[in-house]
């Protein structure tokens, strides 16, 4: 006969294990779901649905986990896990496309804080003390967040335009970085022996001003890099974290966005002509304030050839080929459906249209196809830079909106320019080519355009939104 004290206990022990493997399972379909969400992801025509399967994975994911830990989630996890969505829809729902990059990167800091925040709540919880194993995870887990945090603090800084764009290059900049990184070394190894806070403080510590460090002497032509490469240290940051809950959905997603991260961050070097290494060493970028002379460049030469809207809209007319460059001048001057109006009349009068995307346009990766898209633009007629920068030779007009970089002819025509090597959009291949742009600055990376000077290249001043307005009025007179 069964002992009825025992019955209870026998009954608690089926409840759990049950628990645990409902939410296993749970947790397989929601890693399962953000494969899915990353690979929607990879095509503009996927997308939409690439993005409604991490959501769906990551509302299964919390809900998985506050049933596993049951009667023992405080109440206030639930009232922060509500404010927090709350605050998080607000944000998204409030901020425009050309603070998207920004907001990327302080959400970045978001995950790192977090991690810093549960590696030392176990340090400090009186309860279990962590072990030897424990502590090299709680270790590696909250220094790669540290720097995750305060690099990502600066990013959004510089992105925002509160701090400066130029580099910051100190004097041995990379002995202080190799210096942190054997004192972080030692710090753990200290950690890992003594289990002593104020050693996991000082590699905090330690970890959080190499963050500053390594971000500021990045310059503002590698921040899409930066928000790339931070977004990777956050994965790691996540898969990290789920070693030290012992959490498998935490692994899985972390090292998809931390891998995931590190390619499309890598990818992005190559098309900028930078090296991997040497941009998370930190100092690459030009100062945008200093004269291009200081580089060494060849300074262009002869004058520019300005045009109006109206003369814009004949050559657009009679063109039987037009490939459009849009660049961050776009997103600033919010002319995406504009641009896509244009696009529409040019097409009903049999004009052949085309938009040529470089890896790096805008402050993030595919900020420029996130505006066509949100325009309307259809899919087919947006190509990446390799698959049409054979065509400009054929092309009548290449049309370029806010880009300077991306398009500039000395990085194949001038070997000491700081861009030298970068692939760019060849728009001066064209017959003719039109630049938009608000006055003659250089762009971000500081360097100056000798497209502009080019003799079969236009350029047309002002907002773009208001010329491109322009534009179209009289494509339809």
């Amino acid at each position: 006969m069964t002992n009825p004290i025992e019955t209870p206990s026998v009954e608690v022990s089926l409840i759990g294990s049950t628990s645990m493997l409902l939410s296993n399972a749970a947790y397989l379909v929601a890693g399962v779901l953000f494969i899915l969400a990353l690979r929607g992801l990879s095509s503009q025509e996927t997308a939409r649905r690439g993005n409604l399967y991490g959501i769906v994975g990551m509302l299964i994911a919390i809900a998985a986990t506050l049933s596993l830990t049951g009667k023992l989630t405080h109440p206030l996890v639930i009232v922060s896990v509500v404010v927090a969505t709350v605050i998080g829809a607000t944000m998204a729902l409030r901020v425009g496309m050309t603070a998207m990059p920004e907001m990327v990167a302080l959400l970045h800091s978001f995950v790192g804080l977090a991690a810093v925040l549960v590696g030392f709540a176990l340090q400090v919880d009186v309860v279990h003390r962590p072990e030897l194993a424990e502590r090299i995870e709680v270790f590696i887990d909250v220094w790669i967040g540290a720097i995750t945090t305060t690099g990502s603090v600066i990013a959004f800084l510089k992105l925002r335009g509160t701090v400066s764009g130029k580099p910051l290059l100190l004097p041995a900049r990379h002995f202080f970085n190799l210096a942190m990184l054997i004192a972080s070394v030692v710090f753990g190894v200290l950690y890992a022996r003594t289990g002593a806070t104020w050693t996991l403080g000082v590699g905090i510590a330690v970890a959080s001003v190499m963050g500053v460090h390594l971000v500021v002497a990045i310059g503002g032509a590698d921040m899409p890099v930066v928000v790339s490469m931070l977004n990777s240290y956050s994965g790691w940051t996540a898969a990290a974290a789920g070693f030290m809950l012992q959490n498998d959905l935490l692994i899985i997603t972390g090292a998809l966005v931390g891998s995931s991260g590190a390619i499309l961050s890598y990818i992005m070097c190559r098309a900028m002509n930078r090296n991997f290494l040497s941009v998370i060493a930190g100092g690459f970028g030009t100062d945008s304030t200093a004269p291009a002379a200081a580089s060494g460049a060849v300074q262009p030469a002869g004058e520019v050839n300005p045009i109006n809207a109206t003369e814009t809209a004949e050559l657009l007319r009679d063109a039987k080929s037009v490939i459009i460059v849009p660049g961050y001048g776009m997103a600033v001057a919010q002319a995406q459906h504009t641009v896509n109006e244009i696009t529409k009349a040019l097409r009903e009068k049999g004009v052949n249209v085309r938009f040529g995307i470089h890896p790096v346009a805008g402050r993030m990766p595919g900020h420029m196809n996130v505006l066509l898209a949100e325009a309307k633009v259809p899919y087919d007629i947006v190509f990446e830079m390799d698959e049409l920068n054979d065509d400009f030779p054929d092309t009548d007009v290449a049309m370029v909106i806010g880009a300077n970089d991306i398009v500039n002819p000395a990085a194949q025509e001038d070997p000491t320019s700081p861009i030298a090597g970068m692939p760019v959009l060849e728009v001066w291949k064209a017959k003719n080519s039109i630049v938009m742009k608000r006055s003659m600055a250089s762009g971000y990376a500081g360097v100056d355009n000798p497209l502009f000077y080019k003799e079969n290249n236009r350029m047309l001043f002002g907002d773009a939104k208001k010329m491109l307005d322009e534009v179209l009025a009289s494509l339809k007179t």
